[in-house]
């Protein structure tokens, strides 16, 4: 893996620009308000939200890529800092993300990217593939609640700690560097969750509050996950 030893100045760099995908199966708040804090920490010039078209690491999605980019779509359409990129949804089979850094990288060659990640993902981020090239292309921002005590390398699994104590850096480093510096950041995580309002739909429960409305109308309208 390529280290950054050389950061540019920070004057000749554009603002960050975070990096979060998944399968969104259904988007939720708990996807949205972490990431929006994220962008306000960072200062970041936006967030792009990227569906996967397969995921490689957990079942299909229930949901077909057309629907799962709509519902993106309508829960963010009130933030102007949040984009949704169809990048992996346009290039179609397995979503490695490592591939879809690269692709970014070319596109914004000048603002330093963010691979946003919550601490359950990041814990098992070494079973993603080729996961040791990502922080050639971004930065990764671990978030979790300010009272899990998250900030304890101790507790992770070895590869996982020894990763982080070797690029750990801070919010000035993310700004400065196009790359390279994986960061832990408090935010405000809501225990949500796509597999609890997947299985309230199905038992005929209410998603309410725990979801964008427009996404629940969408979902009521064609009759998902039920």
């Amino acid at each position: 893996m390529t280290q950054v030893s050389d950061p540019s100045p920070l004057s000749q760099l554009l603002k960050p620009i975070g990096v979060y995908g998944g399968t969104f199966d259904p988007i939720h708040y708990g996807h949205l308000r972490p990431n929006l804090e994220l962008c306000e920490y960072f200062d970041m010039q936006e967030v792009r939200f990227i569906p996967a078209f397969i995921p490689p690491h957990r079942d299909a999605p229930c949901s077909s890529a057309q629907l799962r980019r709509e519902m993106v779509a309508l829960a963010i359409a009130s933030e102007p800092r949040f984009i949704l990129d169809e990048r992996e949804l346009r290039r179609g089979g397995s979503s490695y993300m490592v591939d879809t850094l690269k692709s970014l990288r070319a596109d914004f060659p000048d603002n330093p990217l963010c691979l946003l990640l919550g601490m359950d993902a990041f814990l098992g981020i070494n079973s993603w593939y080729h996961w040791q090239e990502l922080l050639d292309y971004a930065h990764i921002i671990v978030s979790q609640r300010p009272d899990s005590g998250f900030e304890q390398p101790q507790h992770w699994p070895q590869e996982i700690a020894d990763f982080y104590q070797h690029n750990k850096g801070d919010k000035e480093q993310v700004q400065s560097r196009l790359q390279g510096v994986v960061s832990l950041q408090p935010v405000t995580q809501l225990a949500i969750s796509a597999t609890d309002i997947r299985n309230r739909l199905k038992n005929h429960q209410s998603v309410r509050y725990l979801m964008p409305d427009n996404v629940i109308n969408l979902i009521e309208y064609h009759h998902l996950y039920t």
